[in-house]
């Protein structure tokens, strides 16, 4: 399946896209004054699982405004969604692109819903930093994205989601420009662990033209290392971007408006780590095998594209 953005179709979804922009900025609205969040701990009793902040009416109504964003500002293309499973547990796992506006999710995330419909299970990790920035907390969580946490994981998958994983992390979204078309998890196997532990099958997920928002500078190691980001903020990168309006930026600070490049998603078959690679089978092999995999399918998406941000 391949979803195309065209001017015809965005006029058309302009009263729907008016009024999910209405309700997204309501929602970010009371995020930001402070409205009454039900998973704060109150009278010192466990707070109830951000999973089920997932809000499949909110969804439906703000789906035309994401569906418009998609199709005219990075002219959104979405190949392969009839390899995820209609049901059932699935790890989706991405190769993460764009700094903290990672324009790939919002361009997947869409496309998801549309093919598959607001009820259908669906969590994307994010790290813990987007839910301290206001206004962001209160729009992504009703559409299931979650802090990123193993306990987090386990429960997704325990209630059948597809549940949307980026093992590069901030590590792989902050990579120089001119490494786009690079899979870089950093040699995290976890999610490899889960799947073999839990059973559940990995459909790979590859994106090109997030790295094209910005002018990524590279990831600033030895900064964040320097600052201490890691212990205050869980962070491993210290990285400065060139993009629109105020030209250099640091993690995206103090505002970034992405370039519109084209994004264009790829779904791969789903992957059974068991029967590719035999019983009880070794993380390493796993995992290059999946990096393997996905690698070679973002070569080709490279080779398409012939300009940057055009595609």
């Amino acid at each position: 399946m391949s979803t195309r953005g065209s001017v015809s179709g965005f006029v058309g979804a302009i009263p729907g896209a008016a009024y999910g922009v209405a309700e997204m900025m309501r929602a970010g609205t009371a995020d930001i004054i402070g409205a009454v969040d039900p998973r704060r701990i109150l009278n010192g009793h466990e707070a109830p699982s951000p999973l089920d902040l997932r809000d499949p009416e909110y969804i439906r109504q703000t789906l035309p405004a994401l569906r418009a964003l998609s199709d005219v500002y990075f002219r959104g293309e979405v190949r392969g969604l009839e390899n995820i499973p209609a049901e059932g547990p699935v790890l989706l796992v991405g190769n993460h692109s764009g700094g903290t506006l990672i324009a790939d999710t919002f361009v997947f995330g869409q496309a998801f819903y549309h093919h598959f419909g607001a009820e259908r299970e669906f969590h994307q990790l994010a790290h813990d930093l987007v839910f301290k920035i206001p206004g962001i907390r209160a729009t992504l969580q009703p559409y299931g994205t979650v802090p990123a946490s193993p306990d987090n994981m386990r429960e997704a998958l325990a209630k059948d989601a597809a549940l949307l994983v980026y093992p590069g992390g901030d590590h792989e979204s902050y990579r120089a420009s001119w490494r786009s078309s690079e899979i870089d998890f950093a040699g995290r196997k976890g999610f490899i662990r889960l799947a073999l532990e839990l059973g559940v099958p990995i459909v790979p997920v590859v994106a090109i033209g997030g790295q094209e928002t910005a002018l990524f500078l590279g990831q600033g190691h030895r900064v964040a290392q320097a600052l201490r980001l890691d212990k205050r903020l869980r962070l491993k990168v210290a990285p400065v971007q060139i993009g629109p309006p105020f030209g250099v930026t640091f993690l995206d600070a103090p505002l970034r408006m992405p370039i519109p490049a084209k994004i264009t998603v790829e779904v791969l078959p789903l992957i059974d780590l068991e029967k590719e690679l035999g019983a009880d089978p070794d993380p390493e092999v796993g995992y290059d095998f999946v990096t393997g995999v996905m690698q070679e399918k973002l070569d080709e998406l490279a080779e398409e594209r012939t300009l940057p941000v055009i595609g």
